[in-house]
């Protein structure tokens, strides 16, 4: 089977790119580099990274120089032509999905789109950001898209019932670290780790640092301008800069942020909406519990004592505050939260459901 996408994130990751940043693009890497692994002939378009027709095989993943004379869909439907696979894919809500998918129906190309994000399931709100009625071209692409991946159970219960049979829980892939650092030996941080931005609610993050001066808290991600004012951003990292218990550090090489987490005592998460987040496997690959505000993808945390999902920002003060005082319990939670994904969230784990899914389709 062929499989091809266009993202140059993905190829950023692959290079191992500090600049590179983005938990959609980063599971991509993950995903295609385990479908590779399995028997897959993947490649992904590169617009800009790479010039045109030129070629990077990185881990078995082919990637490939596309040309950016034209428009993108112009681009997609001479790249289809041209490698003629069997399947395409794409991620994230974005109105193109609908003409894309459309463009590879037309070329006999199955599409598999896969949600990043709990609004992806949800055309109208997820495209609040793009011009009025655009939301329309992404639902036309979910309805026509072959198969549908989502995070979490929860997601797929959004779905009209009609586009539920089609629909598959497609596990999140993160790479087991070798050792774990004893809870014991940790430097005892708390560390947070989001693009600064409004969904992810570094308000909450500010708060709950001042109700705990005596612990510290290492925060990392740069501001995204495109979505947030200007001054409100420069008012946030004042705010953070100001707070003697927080360490600011801006955007963070992906490598960097794997030993922040492996080294800390807790991850905490202040969003308010997220989808299967990425962040959460990459802390309980480390042993390193969550806490988090409300968010819970199929209540994982609370059903198997992975971490404290709170209501509030006062809960969350008391659950930092309370893990703290306890090395062992934090351990204990560790422990069961890397066994957890190394049974659910391995590459195999993944690439079964994912060939299952296409099974389906293929033997119908």
């Amino acid at each position: 089977m062929k499989l091809v996408y266009v993202n140059d994130v993905v190829y950023g990751y692959a290079i191992g790119d500090p600049s590179a940043n983005g938990g959609a693009e980063r599971y991509a890497w993950h995903l295609t580099r385990a479908l590779a692994n399995a028997g897959w002939s993947i490649t992904v378009g590169v617009r800009y990274a790479l010039r045109e027709g030129e070629e990077k095989v990185v881990e078995g993943v082919r990637f490939l120089g596309l040309s950016r004379r034209m428009h993108f869909l112009l681009d997609w439907y001479r790249f289809l032509k041209n490698e003629r696979p069997d399947w395409c894919f794409s991620q994230c809500a974005d109105h193109l999905w609908g003409p894309t998918a459309e463009i590879a129906r037309w070329l006999g190309v199955r599409t598999a789109f896969s949600t990043m994000h709990d609004l992806d399931v949800q055309p109208r709100k997820a495209m609040t950001h793009a011009r009025k009625n655009l939301w329309l071209l992404y639902r036309w692409g979910l309805q026509r898209s072959t198969l549908i991946f989502v995070q979490h159970h929860g997601q797929r219960d959004q779905l009209p019932v009609r586009w539920q049979p089609r629909t598959y829980v497609l596990p999140g892939i993160v790479s087991l670290p070798a050792a774990v650092v004893p809870h014991l030996e940790r430097n005892g941080t708390v560390v947070w780790m989001a693009v600064i931005r409004p969904a992810k609610r570094p308000d909450r993050l500010i708060e709950i640092a001042r109700q705990l001066p005596m612990i510290r808290f290492v925060v990392c991600g740069a501001p995204n301008y495109r979505l947030w004012d200007p001054m409100k951003i420069q008012r946030i990292l004042s705010q953070l800069r100001s707070l003697p218990n927080v360490e600011y550090r801006g955007h963070v090489d992906p490598k960097e942020t794997l030993k922040l987490i492996g080294n800390a005592s807790l991850l905490l998460l202040t969003s308010d909406g997220e989808g299967f987040p990425s962040v959460f496997l990459e802390a309980w690959a480390a042993g390193t519990p969550v806490v988090s505000i409300k968010i819970d993808p199929d209540h994982k945390m609370q059903k198997e004592d992975l971490g404290i999902v709170a209501d509030t920002v006062e809960g969350a003060v008391e659950a930092v505050r309370d893990l703290m005082t306890s090395w062992q319990r934090r351990h204990d939670m560790g422990m069961r939260a890397r066994h957890h994904v190394e049974e659910a969230h391995s590459p195999d784990a993944a690439v079964q459901v994912f060939e299952r899914a296409v099974a389906t389709v293929s033997n119908s």
